[in-house]
């Protein structure tokens, strides 16, 4: 009987231990703590500032390490978690965009829900989303840049999803909206793309993640929205 009643105490031990765990990594699942400290430590805005949220997954993370200089002495806040999708984004939406008062969110998304990366693919499920982080900008007085899908014809860690097609269905998709909704969109996709639906391997040696001469593509493109946005 003294046998029995230690495994049950034991085993119990283990499963509350178990779901403890359980509990944390889905309460942080948007991975809150990424910017925790740094959005702490942000000044307020200074008068005639005009800061810039950069809102993404692993390509604008990328961004910041590959090009700090594009970074440097401007308001510009990287907000990129390597492997985000859609739903993680519009989840951390008020802690790293609202909560820093932005004049200007660049948002970049989606390539990562076609990857399958937090569960199948659902196309109008990633639209809507994106729909409701820039909704939800907007009604903070916020200017909203939606940013195309950058072109992928492979994933080295998801091979066989075949995601051209469906890169290019997101992107009419997005720019749609923006033209019905009067969003600014911003067309990354054409500047970079092959005659493969690909990535140029001198923009992006794996298929996905820009080098730095990609970022030298897309900075100008982005610097210039940002001016008209601000107008």
């Amino acid at each position: 009987m003294k046998k029995i009643s230690v495994l049950f105490l034991i085993m119990t031990s283990l499963f509350v231990n178990a779901q403890q765990k359980i509990n944390e990594n889905w309460a942080d699942w948007a991975n809150f703590k990424k910017y925790a400290d740094q959005n702490k430590a942000v000044p307020p805005k200074t008068k005639g500032e005009r800061r810039v949220v950069f809102l993404g997954n692993s390509i604008f993370e990328g961004w910041l390490r590959s090009r700090p200089e594009f970074f440097a002495g401007k308001p510009y806040y990287d907000r990129g978690i390597s492997g985000q999708t859609t739903p993680q984004m519009l989840l951390r939406f008020y802690d790293d965009v609202l909560a820093l008062n932005p004049d200007v969110l660049v948002l970049k998304c989606g390539i990562n829900d076609i990857a399958q990366n937090t569960g199948p693919y659902d196309p109008a499920k990633t639209i809507n989303n994106i729909k409701a982080i820039a909704q939800l900008a907007r009604i903070n007085k916020i200017k909203v840049i939606l940013c195309s899908v950058l072109p992928a014809n492979d994933f080295k860690w998801r091979p066989g999803l075949e995601p051209a097609d469906k890169v290019m269905a997101l992107n009419a998709a997005i720019k749609q909206f923006a033209d019905e909704q009067d969003y600014f969109y911003l067309d990354l996709y054409s500047s970079v793309v092959d005659e493969n639906k690909g990535m140029k391997k001198e923009y992006a040696s794996d298929g996905v993640h820009p080098t730095v001469e990609g970022y030298k593509v897309l900075e100008p493109l982005v610097e210039d929205a940002i001016r008209k946005v601000k107008k």
